[in-house]
């Protein structure tokens, strides 16, 4: 009896074997393909590419790095593509000997981009090829600008920058004094000219502009009238009134030989006139030859009310002194019409129908008595009725 054998119970005479992990893996592995047939092939593979290129060069480090990696890619049992190269070398070597046909270099475009030789141009692809690719656009030449030499881009930016630096002279002539502005003007030559430059540029989007509304206004006036245009930039009031056979003297901080004068009109304006003095019957002064004096967006420095005391010294007895400016910049205009009249004048007439400026008219009246130095200190801290104009940050 055998060793385990038990009355009614029979087993087999062999147990089958079941076939372990390691055997199953060997089994799968058993259609690795032949190593000599894998390097054939790929040797075939490198050679057309090389010969698509340039006709035998030697392939680039970044072709082998690509070879090689193709035969880690081969070695990993990958038997479909192996197939399908082979294939593909047996296609080409057909080809081969009839040149670079398209089949060729569209098989070859759809497998890996095709570096372009150095001087190639369009003429040397395939009539098929240039039909196929897209048509190139030509590049759109940009309109001549208005400055000459310059595109219409670096147009557009010299015109920011100029808008940009005209905003900075303009806060500098509003929230420095007159001094300091005169200064500025003499060092810096080209400052003047930037700034009207950049005002003319301004006036352009203005609804009215108050220099065009007293040239309307004193077309009326008697021929002979003595105009003194205070601040007058580019003098557009005398260009305008002096042909028609009227006085006008213009003055700004720079000359420009023609109109202009040069003079700070808030210290000293070179025109003959004077103050109170102490002899009866001069409480409007003497020596007065102006009949009108404009004030056209002119008081601009902190010590402006010093270009009203100078108004009030050059013009005659009755005389009138037009005063156009930003709205926005009033801070009180009953405290401003006080301050002006305090100065020895009286109002005749406010416009404030426009959104951007208002227009006063004031007629000069005789004063009590000559300014003391405390009474003239206290009448130019006043200056802050008028708001210096100020420009959003861009």
């Amino acid at each position: 009896m055998a060793l385990f054998e038990v009355p009614g119970w029979s087993m087999p005479t062999a147990p089958t074997a079941t076939p372990s992990h390691s055997s199953r893996k060997r089994k799968r592995g058993s259609g690795n393909p032949d190593p000599v047939k894998i390097h054939t092939a790929e040797t075939n593979v490198e050679k057309l590419m090389q010969t698509l290129e340039g006709g035998g060069d030697r392939p680039t480090n970044k072709k082998r790095k690509q070879g090689k990696g193709g035969r880690e890619r081969l070695g990993k049992g990958k038997e479909q593509d192996v197939e399908e190269k082979v294939e593909v070398v047996r296609e080409k070597g057909q080809r081969k000997g009839k040149g670079k046909s398209e089949g060729l270099r569209g098989k070859h475009d759809a497998d890996e981009p095709v570096k372009k030789n150095k001087g190639r141009t369009t003429k040397d692809l395939s009539k098929e090829q240039q039909r196929a690719s897209p048509p190139v656009k030509k590049a759109s030449i940009p309109k001549a600008s208005s400055t000459p030499g310059l595109t219409t881009l670096q147009a557009q930016m010299k015109q920011s920058l100029d808008g940009a630096r005209f905003r900075w002279i303009n806060e500098e002539l509003y929230k420095s004094d007159s001094k300091h502005a005169h200064e500025m003007m003499r060092e810096h030559s080209n400052v003047y000219s930037e700034y009207h430059k950049g005002f003319r540029h301004q006036v352009q989007s203005w609804p009215t502009n108050p220099v065009s509304h007293y040239i309307n206004t004193l077309s009326t006036y008697p021929p002979k009238t003595v105009i003194a245009d205070l601040g007058c930039g580019d003098a557009a009031l005398a260009r305008a009134l002096v042909p028609k056979g009227f006085t006008v003297l213009s003055f700004d901080l720079v000359s420009d030989d023609k109109f202009v004068v040069e003079a700070d009109i808030c210290e000293k304006i070179p025109l003959p006139g004077s103050e109170v003095t102490e002899d009866e019957g001069s409480r409007s002064g003497e020596g007065q030859v102006v009949d009108v004096v404009v004030c056209a967006l002119s008081l601009m420095g902190t010590n402006w009310p010093g270009c009203v005391r100078e108004a009030w010294r050059v013009l005659r007895s009755g005389g009138e002194l037009k005063i156009a400016e930003v709205a926005s910049r009033f801070a009180d205009v009953e405290e401003f019409i006080s301050l002006i009249s305090s100065i020895g004048f009286k109002l005749k007439s406010k416009d404030d129908s426009n959104t951007h400026f208002t227009l006063f008219e004031f007629k000069k009246i005789g004063r009590k008595s000559h300014f003391t130095d405390s009474e003239w200190e206290k009448t130019l801290s006043k200056g802050s009725l008028l708001k210096p104009c100020e420009y959003k940050r861009r």
